[in-house]
C-alpha cells in the first residue's frame, strides 16, 4: 500500500496528481528547480525537495537526483506525470531498483514503444525510406523517433526542402530528447487526430475507454481535445478499439496509456503509443466518471480492474490555455500572471495562481479548462462561455483564439481536421477590438481628478490619453465638467478606478478595469498606457532583428559574421524558448552590419539579435 508519493514533474500535472493523492490519503512530495522554488506545485504538496546543480530546464531530467529526493523524503512511490522522464525506461528501472513503486508501465513496455519506428514495426508497419521518397509521396512528415509534443517535426512539400528539413529535425530532436533519430511518414493533409485511452492491470484486463479527437493543433501540438471523437462510424470506432487493445497487449502494458491514430478517408492509420498519462486525460475522466490517476495508483498496488469497464455519459471538451501570441507565430510570452480566475461550472487543471511568474524555462501552458455536458453542443457552448468570462491579467494568451475556435462553424459542426489552423489562423487572430475599451481605461484613470483642479470654469481643450492595443495606438479624449467626467458620443454613467459604465445608444455597458503599472486590462482587452512623449532610447535602426520572446540562442547560420551578405527569408538565428524553437530570418536582401547574438546567450524579448542593412536600389 502506497503511503507517500513523489511526482517527478512540475506545474499543472503535479498539482493534478497531488489532488488525487489527497483524496486517497496519500502524502505527497514535490520536486523543484531553483526557478520553481515557491511554484504552486511546491505549495500544495506536503513536502518539497530542491534538485540542485542542473540548469532549470534540465533539472527535471535528472533521474538520479529525483530518486535521491524520493528516498530522502521517505516516499515509497514515484509518479512521472507526462513529459520529462515519463517515457524513459532507464528512469523507470532506476525507481524500481531503488525499492520504490513505479506508477507506470514496465520499463520493457516503455522501451518497446519509446521509438516510434519500433512501435510501427510492432504493429506491422514500416516508415518511408528518406532515400526513396518521390514526388508522388509528398507531402511527408519528418518526425523524431524518440520524442513528442511537436518537437523534431517538419512538413515537407517539396523534395528540394527534404535535406534541410531532416537536418533541422535531427538538430531539434537531439536538443530536446538527446536522440537525433528521425523518420518519415506520409502527411495526411485533412486527417483527424483520434486516440484511444487504455487502462490495463497486471491480471490481463484491458479497458479501452473511448475515443478522443485532438485534431485542433498548432506546431503539431494539441490545443483543443474532446471525448468522444464526434462523427466516427461504429465500425471504425470498433476497429480503433481493437487496434488499441492489440498494441496494449503486444507489450504486456500496465497502467494508463494512449494509442494514437490519424483517421482519413474512413481508415485508421496507427501513429504511436504514449506510455504515460496524456495532457487531455480529463475529458475521458469526465465522460466515464473515473479518476485515471487513482486507477494508475491502484494498478501499481496490484489491484485488479473490474471485468466490466464503466459506461460513458455525455460529452467533454478541453482547451489548453497557453501564454503565447498566436498572431505572432505562437510566440511564447513571459511575465507576471496578476490575476487568473475561471467561472464556476467547469474544471480547471492548472499549476499557476495569481502573482506567479511565467518564465522562459518551461512549456508555456498555463492551464486546461474542461467542460462536460449531456451533449457536444452544450459542452462546447459551456467551455466557450467560461473561457470568454475568464479573467487573465498578465502575459498575452491564446484565450481569444480558443473562444473563436470553439465557435467556428467547422468545429461546431465537427468538420475539423489537423489543417484547421493552417486554413483559419489569419481570420481567427484578426483583431476585434472593443472601441470603448481605451476610453474606459482613460476614464478610470481620471476618476477623482476633478476634485483637485481638473475642472475649470473657462472652457478648454479635452484631456487626451494614448494606449497601445495589439501593436496599434489609440488616442482618446474626455473632459472634466461640473457634473463629472464626459466624453463625446457616450454618457458616462459611472467611472471609478475599477468599474466604468457607459451608455451607448441607450444601452449601458460595463467595463471592469485592472491596472498593473502601465498595463491596463479592460474586461478581456489588454492595453498599454503610453507616455506623452516617446523614449528615443527604445527606437532601433531599420533592419533590426529583435528577439520575439525571451529565450536562448541555440544555433546560428554557418559562417555568419558582420559583413555577411544575406537573402530575404534566409534563416540566420535559432532561438529556443519554452520547449519551442523559433527561426529568425533576414527581413530583406542586404548586409549583416551588427551581430550581438552568440550561441548560448540568453536574451529578453525585444533584445537586438542582428541588423541587416537593406540593399540600396
Amino acid at each position: 500500500m502506497i503511503s507517500t508519493l513523489l511526482v517527478a514533474n512540475r506545474g499543472e500535472i503535479a498539482c493534478r496528481i497531488f489532488r488525487t493523492c489527497a483524496d486517497l490519503g496519500i502524502r505527497t512530495v514535490a520536486i523543484h528547480s531553483d526557478a520553481d522554488e515557491g511554484a504552486l506545485h511546491t505549495r500544495v504538496a506536503d513536502t518539497a525537495v530542491r534538485l540542485p546543480g542542473a540548469a532549470p530546464a534540465e533539472t527535471y531530467l535528472r533521474g538520479d537526483l529525483i530518486v535521491k529526493a524520493a528516498l530522502a523524503a521517505g516516499a515509497d512511490a514515484v509518479h512521472p506525470g507526462y513529459g520529462f522522464l515519463s517515457e524513459n525506461a532507464d528512469f523507470a528501472r532506476a525507481v524500481r531498483d531503488a525499492g520504490l513503486v513505479w506508477i507506470g508501465p514496465p520499463a520493457e513496455a516503455i522501451e518497446a514503444m519509446a521509438s516510434k519506428t519500433r512501435a510501427k514495426e510492432l504493429m506491422g508497419l514500416a516508415p518511408l525510406d528518406a532515400h526513396d521518397v518521390s514526388p508522388a509521396d509528398l507531402p511527408v512528415l519528418v518526425k523524431a523517433a524518440a520524442g513528442g509534443g511537436g518537437r523534431g517535426m517538419r512538413v515537407v512539400r517539396d523534395l528540394a526542402a527534404l535535406p534541410g528539413a531532416l537536418e533541422d529535425a535531427r538538430a531539434e530532436a537531439a536538443s530536446a530528447f538527446g536522440d537525433g533519430e528521425v523518420f518519415l511518414e506520409p502527411y495526411l493533409e485533412n486527417g483527424r487526430h483520434v486516440e484511444v485511452q487504455v487502462l490495463a492491470d497486471t491480471h490481463g484486463t484491458v479497458w479501452t475507454l473511448g475515443t478522443r479527437d485532438c485534431s485542433l493543433q498548432r506546431r503539431h501540438q494539441k490545443v483543443i481535445e474532446e471525448a468522444p471523437a464526434p462523427g466516427l462510424p461504429p465500425a471504425l470506432t470498433e476497429q480503433l478499439y481493437a487496434l488499441a487493445e492489440r498494441a496494449t497487449r503486444a507489450v504486456s502494458y500496465e497502467g494508463a496509456g494512449t494509442v494514437e491514430f490519424l483517421v482519413a478517408d474512413g481508415r485508421a492509420h496507427f501513429l504511436e503509443m504514449n506510455t504515460r498519462l496524456q495532457v487531455e486525460h480529463p475529458v475521458t475522466e469526465a465522460v466515464f466518471g473515473i479518476d485515471l490517476v487513482a486507477g494508475q495508483i491502484r494498478v501499481a498496488e496490484g489491484h485488479a480492474l473490474p471485468a466490466e469497464q464503466p459506461a460513458p455519459r455525455g460529452h467533454a471538451v478541453e482547451a489548453r490555455l497557453y501564454a503565447e501570441d498566436p498572431a505572432r507565430g505562437w510566440a511564447p510570452q513571459t511575465g507576471t500572471l496578476h490575476r487568473f480566475t475561471v467561472p464556476d461550472g467547469v474544471r480547471l487543471d492548472t499549476g499557476c495562481a495569481d502573482g506567479d511568474t511565467i518564465g522562459v524555462h518551461y512549456d508555456p501552458m498555463l492551464a486546461k479548462v474542461i467542460a462536460h455536458a449531456p451533449t457536444r453542443t452544450e459542452a462546447v457552448r459551456r467551455l466557450a462561455g467560461a473561457l470568454e468570462r475568464t479573467a487573465l491579467h498578465g502575459p498575452v494568451t491564446n484565450r481569444d483564439l480558443l473562444v473563436r475556435s470553439l465557435r467556428h462553424p467547422e468545429f461546431t459542426e465537427a468538420r475539423m481536421d489537423t489543417g484547421f489552423y493552417d486554413r483559419h489562423l489569419t481570420t481567427l487572430t484578426e483583431p476585434a477590438p472593443d472601441p470603448y475599451a481605451p476610453l474606459a481605461a482613460a476614464l478610470a484613470d481620471a476618476h477623482g481628478r476633478s476634485r483637485f483642479g481638473g475642472w475649470r470654469n473657462v472652457p478648454s481643450g479635452p484631456q487626451v490619453k494614448r494606449y497601445q492595443r495589439a501593436g496599434e495606438e489609440h488616442e482618446v479624449a474626455y473632459r472634466h465638467t461640473r457634473t463629472g467626467l464626459a466624453a463625446d458620443g457616450v454618457r458616462v454613467v459611472r467611472a471609478d478606478p475599477h468599474l466604468v459604465v457607459l451608455e451607448v445608444d441607450g444601452v449601458q455597458r460595463k467595463f471592469e478595469i485592472a491596472r498593473y503599472g502601465d498595463q491596463v486590462h479592460v474586461n478581456a482587452t489588454a492595453l498599454t498606457a503610453l507616455p506623452r512623449f516617446p523614449d528615443p532610447a527604445t527606437e532601433h535602426a531599420p533592419g533590426s532583428l529583435l528577439a520575439p520572446m525571451p529565450g536562448t540562442v541555440v544555433r546560428m547560420a554557418e559562417g555568419l559574421t558582420e559583413g555577411t551578405e544575406v537573402k530575404a527569408g534566409q534563416p540566420l538565428i535559432w532561438l529556443e524558448a519554452m520547449k519551442m524553437e523559433h527561426r529568425i530570418t533576414a527581413p530583406t536582401d542586404g548586409t549583416l552590419t551588427a551581430l550581438p547574438a552568440t550561441v548560448g546567450r540568453q536574451v529578453e524579448m525585444g533584445a537586438l539579435l542582428a541588423v541587416v542593412e537593406a540593399v540600396r536600389p
